[in-house]
């Protein structure tokens, strides 16, 4: 039986443990609220108090965290992952950071306990992490790698394994950087059609196949459409990926015009108390637009 530790159970966190419990795997969980973690002991899970525990009691260790820093602290901290590190155990950091940050913290890791780092950033969302559907951008060594995939299999349907450690997390900027340009305009896009009494939510079956087609405009056109805004992603999160690519892109004098401009959108909604809300309250922006017009 695989074994595995996940350590944060946010939205992501609690769909991935979730996923891992259906497919018949032995989870141990770990998160700083004890709050988050009720349900899934109700389906099955081992909670404990500390990350190290946690770890201790697992082949892989998952981490679905929110930044460098908590995922420092997770792992190298009072009662942190590294203290029952060893050889024969896995980490698979599943957060979004920055790829520098990875590439460190798991040579850290690997000097002082002997314990492997994998970078296995995901796209998808929760529903898909609930459906062992996300999409997995992967770095790390070969062997490291091998030893996941199982994990990985039942997790997702789509996983590349791009290089060494980091490799992933650049991947990961990517994805968000065409994520993010894509569901502004996908907005812009029902903004445009209601204002013009078209029907908004025929039109991801109406563009089906063509170029404009996105899984975006599949999965969210409609829900803009009708102000559905039942949580699936945080803004917030979004903006702090976004916030990761300019700071990497700056040291290698990268232009990204578009990208800049969609971060500071963000950073407008985040202003505006929006930063837990689902990226379908992007229209907000545009209602808002459209309500001061009269």
């Amino acid at each position: 039986m695989i074994s595995v530790a996940v350590i944060g159970v946010g939205v992501m966190g609690s769909a991935i443990a979730g996923r891992l419990l259906e497919s018949g795997v032995a989870v141990t969980l770990f998160d700083v609220s004890t709050d988050k973690t009720a349900t899934l002991a109700a389906r099955g899970a081992n909670v404990v108090p500390t990350a190290a525990q946690a770890a201790a009691a697992a082949q892989f260790t998952l981490l679905s965290l929110n930044s460098a820093a908590v995922v420092e602290a997770a792992v190298f901290g009072d009662a942190g992952v590294a203290q029952s590190a060893t050889p024969d155990k896995l980490l698979i950091d599943m957060s979004s950071i920055d790829a520098g940050s990875t590439v460190a913290l798991a040579a850290r890791l690997r000097e002082t306990t002997g314990m492997g780092w994998v970078d296995a950033p995901l796209s998808g969302g929760a529903p898909a992490a609930a459906r062992g559907a996300m999409t997995l951008m992967i770095g790390g060594s070969a062997q490291d790698v091998a030893t996941a995939e199982p994990l990985f299999k039942l997790l997702s349907t789509n996983y590349t394994h791009l290089g060494e450690v980091g490799a992933g997390q650049t991947v990961k900027l990517v994805n968000q950087i065409l994520c993010a340009c894509n569901f502004f305009a996908v907005a812009e896009a029902v903004r445009f059609a209601q204002a013009h009494g078209v029907d908004a939510t025929k039109i991801p079956a109406a563009l089906a196949g063509g170029r404009a087609d996105s899984r975006i405009m599949q999965e969210f056109m409609a829900k803009m459409a009708l102000r559905d805004y039942t949580p699936t992603g945080r803004i917030d999160n979004m903006l702090k990926d976004l916030e990761t690519v300019q700071a990497s892109a700056f040291p290698k004098r990268i232009p990204l015009p578009v990208t800049s401009l969609i971060t500071d959108l963000h950073r407008m909604l985040v202003a505006g108390g929006f930063g837990p809300a689902d990226s379908a309250e992007y229209m907000r922006l545009f209602d808002l637009a459209a309500d001061r017009k009269g």
